[in-house]
């Protein structure tokens, strides 16, 4: 059954379909770092005209995307084997295909996006038994009522790709916010560098959307740590750290890998919430 997208192409909601195409095209060649069964389907499943999309990402961009996912795995179920109900929610969710793979049948999950972006995630992706879609705004703080928060459970918040939208004031209000009405809790997200979002902003002005400049990065996690005395770093991870090679991957790819980890381009940052 095709399903053709409603998404504007002028939007950041529009910008789900480039980790899905990431996931999907890359995990087929890369299944030892990422086997994304539901992306693939969705692909085959989407009235989509994705070539323009692989025409500016290529081969590495798609590794990027399967590598940010297989971090974001590997975080949480880390997480969930210290425990096993604890809640995650899922913030900017589009079109992501996680709790399949994480699930151990006790976590609750929470997919947290703008309306029409789950809107259109429920035509590919209904919510499953112990997930709940919000259709709200990270702004909005009244999502915080929606989330079923028990303290000695464990609280992990993920979002990938995300952040980079917006301004950091409108970050660090929220981030403030979160760490007040949820504490002890954790957040696992992807960043980049000054320079790198530049690129990124320019590679995706190439897709044709004009609507989805980016803003957010980190040079240095510790400035985070700033924003509120409940705000502590865990970590500032190297991108590609830990991943394993595929000796297919040219020379180029793998170079690029080693030059962005050694400039610190791309990264992924862990907090920690104080506990009340």
């Amino acid at each position: 059954m095709n399903k053709k997208s409603e998404l504007g192409s002028q939007t950041v909601q529009s910008t789900m379909l480039l980790p899905l195409w990431g996931r999907a095209t890359a995990s087929e060649k890369n299944p030892e770092i990422l086997n994304d069964k539901e992306a693939i389907e969705i692909i085959k499943n989407c009235n989509y005209d994705f070539s323009s999309i692989a025409k500016t990402f290529g081969e590495f961009g798609g590794i990027c995307y399967i590598v940010r996912a297989r971090r974001i795995e590997d975080t949480i179920r880390k997480f969930i084997q210290k425990h096993p109900c604890a809640t995650v929610v899922n913030i900017g969710a589009g079109l992501d295909t996680t709790f399949s793979r994480v699930d151990n049948g006790r976590i609750r999950w929470y997919n947290l996006d703008l309306p029409d972006a789950i809107a259109f995630r429920q035509k590919f992706i209904p919510d499953p038994s112990r997930n709940t879609s919000i259709a709200k705004s990270l702004f909005d703080i009244s999502w915080f009522d929606d989330v079923a928060f028990h303290p000695k459970d464990g609280i992990l918040f993920i979002s990938a790709g995300v952040f980079y939208y917006f301004k950091e004031e409108q970050l660090k209000e929220i981030f403030k916010a979160m760490a007040h009405r949820f504490p002890g809790g954790e957040l696992y997200f992807d960043a980049e560098s000054r320079q790198a979002v530049k690129k990124s902003n320019r590679m995706v002005q190439k897709t044709g959307n004009k609507g989805a400049m980016m803003y957010f990065y980190v040079n240095n996690v510790k400035d985070i740590e700033e924003w509120s005395p409940n705000i502590h770093a865990v970590a500032c991870e190297k991108y590609f750290e830990g991943i394993p090679a595929n000796r297919e991957w040219s020379s180029g790819i793998r170079f690029m890998m080693r030059a962005s980890d050694w400039l610190k381009m791309m990264k992924f940052v862990h907090l920690r919430f104080s506990d009340k």
